[in-house]
């Protein structure tokens, strides 16, 4: 599903004549296969999120290739990354990132118009995936008027929504309570093994952590250790 060959990536700082490069990322190389879970961890600053937006396409490698269902995505322009994002991959973000000023049910829908879906299939579509989450009767409501665990699930269905073969989430559990995350991680394990979706999972969480067939730790920008979890 995920091949990354050899990746290492810096940001340039300041201004000419007073440049300093930070180096994030060296020679990284991490294979995710198809229906894993892995998950990533690693202290603030390690990489580990630099990583997940390298492969995600929000920034480019300085060296090495990243490929994704046999495609090298790290040679793909801007709009062919976007195209791309939208059909094979889906999102699960700490602070959900819904729009505030659209219903749960406008926040799922949202990716399906961006991909040309009929009104009709729309809303069958949505309303299937809001039942999936447990939260078809939130339908009408805004992200504001439910809970952290809720908006959550809304995230996910997003994620879901066009149902992606592969999932990435940077900190999911990060806004919850234990309960709450106990429960959107059991949740996760079942879309895993009922849908067979990938998830690559960055986490400071252990609890987190453990659910992965997998865990890979980054320190420094390099990787340290990848050992079975379960």
């Amino acid at each position: 599903m995920i091949t990354v060959k050899q990746l290492s990536h810096h940001f340039v700082l300041g201004k000419k004549k007073q440049e300093t490069t930070l180096s994030v990322l060296q020679d990284i190389s991490i294979q995710v296969n198809k229906g894993e879970i892995v998950t990533i961890v690693g202290k603030s600053g390690s990489g580990k999120s630099t990583l997940l937006n390298l492969i995600s396409g929000f920034i480019r490698p300085t060296e090495g290739e990243i490929w994704i269902n046999d495609q090298k995505v790290s040679n793909f322009s801007e709009a062919e990354f976007a195209d791309f994002r939208l059909k094979h991959m889906g999102f699960i973000f700490q602070s959900f990132q819904l729009i505030p000023s659209m219903t749960a049910f406008q926040n799922i829908e949202l990716p399906l118009i961006l991909n040309g879906e009929s009104e009709s299939s729309r809303k069958e579509i949505t309303l299937a995936i809001l039942d999936k989450v447990g939260l078809k009767e939130f339908a009408d409501h805004y992200p504001s008027e439910l809970s952290g665990g809720q908006q959550q699930r809304v995230s996910i269905a997003r994620a879901l929504v066009l149902k992606p073969p592969l999932i990435l989430a940077d900190e999911p559990t990060g806004s919850l309570d234990s309960e709450t995350e106990t429960e959107l991680l059991q949740f996760i394990k079942e879309l895993n093994q009922e849908m067979g979706i990938t998830f690559l999972i960055i986490t400071h969480d252990d609890e987190v952590a453990a659910i992965g067939d997998r865990t890979i730790t980054i320190s420094d920008g390099c990787i340290v250790e990848g050992v079975k979890s379960r």
